[in-house]
């Protein structure tokens, strides 16, 4: 039963959080928001939620492994799996603002994290109202340039067509996303924990792999079908945003509501060491061997390294 209840959860998730992001574009505009506001703020968040309900929902009910595994090992598949897989599919290019702003902003969050864990066990609340500042601050300095430089991908992610949603539909989606949500999350956090004893292993084990993958599956689904229809340039810096986010919004957020205690060291020695890894190692690919493109050789290693982390994650 516990294979049933995280495969229904991942199901209502992905449901939930399709809802949620097209009720939040379409309210967005009957609030006359401009599409590239809503691209690079309003999408990336309501795509952020079904990580964050997981990991409110786990905190909650004292599986604050859940919280931070799930959160830190959506950030490696990100890199290693959707990054990975997609650059099998087709070359992607890569623009300046990589290391000039986004590369440096995750690694900077990615290192903040680290050092929260380390010091404290875990995630305060004092901790997580700086990193929600912090996410404010950085969404600030996104709009800024982004006015300044207007990016082609934030605006192709909304689609048009919700402006002319009526409110009533909008508030249905909005009702379907949200009971989708939190049934999703909570049947999947259930189903992680009682698997995690089905199989002995630790709750841990369990969030930085099967719950990563399965919150991680609407960014590689969205990815791998713009590769294969080739309809528009995929950017690297949707996916560096979205592990932003994940690390400000989803963790600083569930700490406030309920601070966030670390359970298991396997996540300050092995798994957060993963995670920096994968973050740092996609600089100096940005530039070897074939400058600002990411080759399918690039995908390859990524790949592998991906199935390495998992490997020894279970041993």
């Amino acid at each position: 039963m516990a294979i049933v209840f995280i495969l229904l959860g991942l199901v209502l998730l992905v449901v939930g959080g399709e809802f949620l992001v097209r009720s939040s574009v379409a309210i967005s505009f009957k609030f006359k928001i401009s599409k590239m506001i809503i691209g690079l703020t309003v999408v990336s968040f309501a795509t952020s939620l079904p990580e964050l309900l997981v990991s409110l929902q786990a905190a909650i009910a004292g599986s604050s492994d859940i919280s931070l595994g799930n959160v830190v090992g959506s950030n490696i598949a990100n890199i290693g799996l959707v990054l990975g897989i997609t650059a099998l599919i087709t070359n992607i290019a890569v623009d300046r603002d990589f290391y000039r702003f986004n590369w440096p902003v995750m690694m900077l969050f990615s290192i903040v994290l680290y050092f929260c864990l380390q010091s404290g066990g875990g995630i305060s609340r004092i901790e997580g109202i700086g990193l929600v500042i912090a996410i404010v601050l950085y969404l600030v300095l996104l709009l800024q340039r982004a006015r300044r430089n207007p990016p082609a991908d934030a605006t192709e992610e909304v689609d048009e067509k919700l402006q002319y949603t009526s409110m009533f539909k909008t508030i249905v989606w909005l009702i379907i996303g949200g009971v989708a949500l939190y049934f999703g999350s909570d049947w999947l956090v259930n189903g992680a924990v009682d698997l995690a004893e089905k199989l002995g292993v630790s709750e841990r084990v369990i969030s930085v792999t099967m719950i990563a993958v399965g919150t991680s599956v609407p960014e590689l689904a969205a990815s791998v079908i713009a590769a294969l229809k080739k309809e528009k340039a995929l950017s690297i810096g949707n996916l560096i945003g979205s592990n932003i986010f994940n690390i400000a919004s989803v963790l600083g957020i569930t700490a406030i509501i309920q601070p966030i205690k670390m359970q298991s060291e396997g996540i300050l020695t092995f798994d957060i060491w993963w995670m920096i890894g994968f973050a740092f190692v996609l600089f100096p690919l940005v530039f070897l061997p074939k400058k600002y493109e990411f080759t399918k050789y690039k995908g390859l290693l990524l790949v592998g390294a991906y199935a390495v982390f998992v490997s020894l994650s279970f041993l």
